[in-house]
């Protein structure tokens, strides 16, 4: 049964797509997004950014970290560089697990599928805010060993999780099925640099059905980081992690969005 995908209501994976330049959204998406660049003309830059940090964190994990297991919750629609392609290029035997809640994703996932021999992707519909679902999944259970060091990946995701939500809690379920020497990989909007604006994004964003929340960096840090070992150079805004060019980094307040990655102990 092909998934019920409703065109009439704004949807974060496909607002994303349609930053990045992508054509699987709809007008309902468009018009929101429209309406979020007339507040944040930078945004489509901050989401480029975004996407070049998560290959960044990949490549590091498996290439020095010996990463070679993923749980990618919040996959959004598939781009070129998908997790997968990221890491296996580098480690072809990399096993990801992608997990989204928009029924259109579920509908592109055989992108996602397309895995080296050595390794293997899987995708599940599930729900952030239901962490015990994703991780006792039987898909995700055959795919990933949990004995062995997991990359979680939360990337551009925290942010659709009010604090009445718990985010924390839920990113300390995830956390907590995983061994130590895991890591976490995230990145969170933040209203530092333009508090009025971001207010106004905010609550664009809500008034549209689209849950959101900025949060500071410390703010950020708290939800995702606390106890955790952070990988140098630490928090810092997503094009500021381990630039691998020697291009110009854009300013923080063009990007206005936080990245990092973790170890757990």
């Amino acid at each position: 049964m092909k998934p019920e995908i409703d065109t009439t209501k704004p949807q974060a994976a496909r607002m994303y797509d349609y930053y990045l330049g992508g054509k699987d959204n709809f007008a309902a998406d468009r018009e929101t997004a429209q309406a979020l660049m007339k507040i944040v003309p930078t945004i489509r830059a901050a989401a480029r950014e975004n996407r070049a940090f998560l290959g960044r964190a990949v490549r590091y994990l498996v290439a020095e970290a010996g990463i070679r297991q993923f749980l990618d919750i919040g996959t959004g629609l598939p781009r070129a560089n998908n997790v997968h392609e990221v890491a296996q290029d580098v480690e072809p035997s990399c096993r990801i697990v992608y997990v989204d809640n928009d029924p259109l994703v579920l509908a592109h996932a055989r992108a996602l599928l397309t895995s080296s021999a050595e390794g293997k992707t899987a995708y599940i519909e599930a729900d952030l805010r239901d962490p015990e679902k994703i991780l006792q999944h039987p898909v995700t259970r055959q795919t990933l060993d949990f004995t062995k060091p997991v990359a979680l990946m939360l990337v551009a995701v925290l942010h659709f999780l009010r604090d009445a939500d718990g985010p924390r809690q839920i990113v300390e379920t995830l956390l907590g099925a995983l061994p130590s020497g895991s890591y976490l990989v995230a990145s969170h909007a933040t209203p530092e640099y333009y508090p009025d604006r971001g207010a106004a994004a905010a609550r664009l964003y809500n008034e549209r059905g689209v849950p959101f929340q900025f949060r500071l960096a410390d703010e950020f840090a708290g939800v995702a980081f606390q106890g955790l070992e952070m990988v140098d150079p630490g928090l810092v805004p997503v094009s500021e992690w381990r630039p691998d060019s020697d291009a110009p980094i854009p300013l923080a307040a063009e990007i206005a969005w936080d990245g990092g990655v973790a170890r757990k102990p």
